[in-house]
């Protein structure tokens, strides 16, 4: 039975050890989750003033004059899938669940960033592409691409998020090419047939041209969803040494022909091969179409896209997936999610971090056979017109709240037992991320500017900071 996450309405009291009156404006804003304490995601009653006292508890220095990355956004995948979950429901209840995701005031998260399937996901109901054909046909001159079932789901709930918040980014992802450009024939692995790749290229051009003619905007597109991964449906095999021909020779001279502005972004894979877009980009012809590379988190370790970024500091990172799995646990994902995604990737050079599906139904439908995911529970679950919050609703409402496109992370100390991760925003804001890795309470002090403000944050607990 799926484990729902009633909100609570208790309100912490975040405590102030010394407070000496003085403060940066009007002192420090908290937001805490605290799994423990049932305190979902909840401003905090009380600001925390800066002052001049002297302790000696561990400090997060927070230095405004070291920068790095600016920040594209914090969101999810938008799967066929999950915009019929959202069309299901009432007009009114969608709207409103919209705006909360979405939306930049009040008390919404505001989600900036967004992943979509090109073609089918394995969560959508079918597997399809844009131009599917009879057996024994094809169509290099792609007369017969069409978005198809998109146009019945995801593009509809798109132009309702747009019309919420215009300037958030998407990013597509194809999953498979159609299946008679593939060494199998089938919409589970294969690779890519040589022959095929300038038709390949051509249908991810008309892929961007025909969203633009539905007044959507493909910020960047991935080359292909976990190319190491064969056997989900649908899939593809596509090897490194592959790619770099694919884009040097069809994608990124079709981009250029077409002047599609369109960023091309690699791998889209696990941490455990860092190896693979640096292997790319080492190629000079393959890089200057690149923008950067893509990763997800189930293999490796977050810091390999350090590891990337020293290859090739002039490209940049992004965190593009990571699920979570039914019936979905808070305290469990708050913790690995908060440490190594929302903390650890942007400590990392990443410029996005973004979860799995964005919504689900009770029964985790639709999903394809063969390999399709039936356990992705989305960041909320909708059952007609009821809605639950889960854990990745609050992983990200952390960050993308407060963290808005075109923030630059800036530097801070960190540690095994309170790591953060600090911004200042386009409006002056500053922001603290922070996760307490110990089990009980700890007492710790933010210093900016030579003045510090001491806070107490609950085990196991994410808080966002602002002033």
């Amino acid at each position: 039975m799926k484990v729902i996450i009633k909100a609570c309405l208790a309100t912490a009291v975040l405590t102030s050890v010394a407070t000496l009156g003085f403060s940066q404006k009007k002192g420090i804003e908290s937001w805490i989750t605290s799994p423990e304490k049932s305190i979902l995601f909840e401003k905090q009653k009380e600001n925390v003033s800066f002052g001049k006292n002297t302790n000696d508890y561990p400090t997060i220095d927070v230095n405004a004059k070291q920068t790095y990355q600016s920040m594209d956004g914090f969101g999810y995948t938008l799967t066929g899938g999950s915009a019929g979950h959202f069309l299901k429901m009432s007009q009114s209840a969608r709207t409103a669940l919209l705006k909360e995701l979405f939306g930049t005031d009040g008390h919404n998260i505001g989600t900036s960033f967004l992943r979509v399937s090109i073609g089918a996901s394995d969560l959508n109901e079918k597997v399809f592409s844009y131009n599917d054909l009879a057996a024994g046909e094809t169509d290099p001159a792609m007369k017969k691409f069409d978005l198809g079932q998109d146009k019945k789901d995801v593009i509809p709930v798109l132009k309702e998020i747009l019309a919420i918040n215009p300037k958030i980014k998407i990013l597509g992802s194809p999953w498979s090419p159609p299946t008679w450009m593939k060494t199998n024939n089938d919409t589970r692995g294969g690779s890519l047939k040589p022959e095929w790749y300038q038709a390949y290229a051509l249908y991810l051009v008309k892929y961007v041209q025909a969203m633009k003619t539905e007044g959507i905007n493909i910020y960047a597109i991935t080359v292909q969803n976990e190319p190491l991964h064969p056997g989900n449906n649908p899939s593809l095999l596509m090897l490194a040494p592959d790619q770099a021909i694919f884009v040097k020779t069809a994608l990124g001279p079709a981009f250029e022909k077409a002047g599609i502005k369109t960023k091309i972004i690699l791998y889209d894979h696990n941490c455990d091969r860092p190896d693979y877009p640096i292997s790319i980009m080492n190629d000079p012809e393959a890089k200057k179409y690149v923008d950067g590379s893509a990763f997800h988190l189930y293999g490796g370790k977050i810091d390999a896209l350090t590891e990337v970024h020293n290859a090739h500091p002039d490209k940049n990172l992004y965190f593009t997936e990571q699920w979570v799995g039914a019936p979905g646990n808070l305290k469990e994902e708050l913790d690995f999610h908060i440490k190594d995604m929302i903390i650890g990737a942007p400590r990392n050079w990443s410029r996005t971090v973004l979860e799995w599906n964005i919504s689900n139904n009770p029964q985790n439908t639709p999903y394809t056979d063969r390999g399709g995911c039936d356990r992705c529970l989305g960041a909320v679950t909708i059952d007609n017109d009821k809605v639950t919050r889960n854990p990745a609703y609050y992983t990200i409402a952390h960050a993308a709240k407060f963290v808005r496109p075109g923030s630059v992370r800036i530097a801070s100390n960190t540690s095994e037992e309170l790591p953060n991760v600090t911004y200042k925003t386009p409006s002056g804001k500053y922001v603290v991320i922070a996760y307490n890795n110990k089990s009980e309470a700890q007492t710790f002090n933010i210093r900016f500017n030579n003045q510090i403000a001491t806070l107490t944050l609950d085990g196991k607990a994410a808080a966002t900071y602002v002033w």
